[in-house]
């Protein structure tokens, strides 16, 4: 996910660049600056697009990246007007006032982690993060950060108030993880499928999705090989543990833009590693010459399964090539 910091006037193009520094000194994330103002002393390096906050917000947000705002909260909100769907799905969104002195995670505060990169981004300044989310400022448990950092589909998302309604009231939330299905009825459960009596259902993501390419792909052709293979084999991206592919291929942009949007992580592994992977794969000596090992998709997806049951074969298209495996438990 890109972290994109936009800024409405000098001031707060000096914000940016003091974390853009700070970052850079404890090896984060780096920031892309953004310069969305008529004054002529903004430092080089910052881009100017041409459309307006408006237009600009528009287009980074469906693209899932992280999106920093410089200045008043009022021009984010404004900015930010139709694009909200799902607090599941939302991209990270934090404000910055150009003083440097606070910062507001405004839009996923948990499924999207914008409360942890406030957080990050204020100790980078010394600014005070201001947290507004309930289960933070009461410190109790929030399922749907556990969801996200257990890497768990939410299945109902109207649980997520219930059990939250519980721990903000000081009373036991119950969960089953490894006994299913559990003695007894339990708040929260992790499993596949349950008819137990329960809050809130999480899910574990079941598959890995291997994947090559050839250099410099189309992103939205990669999205739409991407998806319709889904469709076609009955899943949808909420199913999908990580992305794996080779090492020579983690850093593809269209495989990037991929990973960004559906906040699925990119596990990669190199051609060594790849040529032991369990199992029979449909091999190929064009691909062989090129990566070193004669199949990337099936075994890269095998791989990151922890060498589960591959269940579908390599598909090609146009130049990608992809693969399914289900993960073992």
């Amino acid at each position: 996910m890109k972290r994109l910091a936009v800024c409405f006037s000098a001031r707060g193009a000096g914000i940016i660049e003091k974390l853009s520094e700070e970052c850079s000194k404890k090896e984060l994330t780096p920031l892309v600056p953004y310069a969305i103002t008529a004054s002529a002393d903004i430092p080089e390096g910052f881009i100017r697009p041409d459309e307006d906050v408006y237009k600009w917000t528009a287009d980074n947000f469906r693209e899932g990246n992280a999106l920093i705002f410089v200045g008043a909260v009022g021009i984010a909100v404004r900015a930010l007007s139709g694009l909200p769907s799902d607090k599941l799905s939302d991209c990270p969104v934090v404000v910055i006032d150009d003083g440097g002195n606070f910062v507001i995670p405004v839009l996923s505060g948990h499924a999207g982690n914008a409360n942890k990169l406030a957080e990050i981004l204020a100790s980078c300044l010394g600014a005070i993060p201001v947290i507004t989310t309930s289960s933070d400022v009461n410190g109790v448990f929030s399922v749907d950060t556990f969801a996200v950092e257990n890497r768990l589909n939410i299945s109902d998302k109207a649980g997520i108030k219930r059990v939250s309604s519980m721990a903000l009231e000081n009373k036991k939330v119950t969960m089953s993880i490894k006994d299913f299905p559990p003695s007894s009825p339990v708040d929260v459960i992790v499993a596949d499928e349950t008819d137990a009596e329960h809050l809130l259902l999480l899910k574990p993501r079941e598959y890995t999705v291997g994947l090559g390419m050839k250099k410099d792909k189309d992103p939205a052709e990669l999205e739409e090989f991407f998806l319709r293979t889904l469709k076609d084999e009955g899943l949808n991206p909420d199913d999908v543990y990580a992305f794996c592919t080779i090492d020579i291929k983690e850093d593809e942009p269209a495989l990037i833009a991929l990973r960004d949007k559906y906040r699925i992580p990119v596990i990669s592994f190199d051609a060594e590693l790849l040529s032991k992977a369990p199992g029979e794969f449909t091999g190929s000596d064009f691909v062989r010459s090129t990566t070193g090992v004669d199949n990337v998709c099936e075994r890269a997806a095998v791989l990151g399964s922890g060498c589960g049951e591959l269940i579908l074969r390599k598909k090609a298209l146009n130049g990608m090539t992809i693969a399914v495996a289900k993960r073992r438990h």
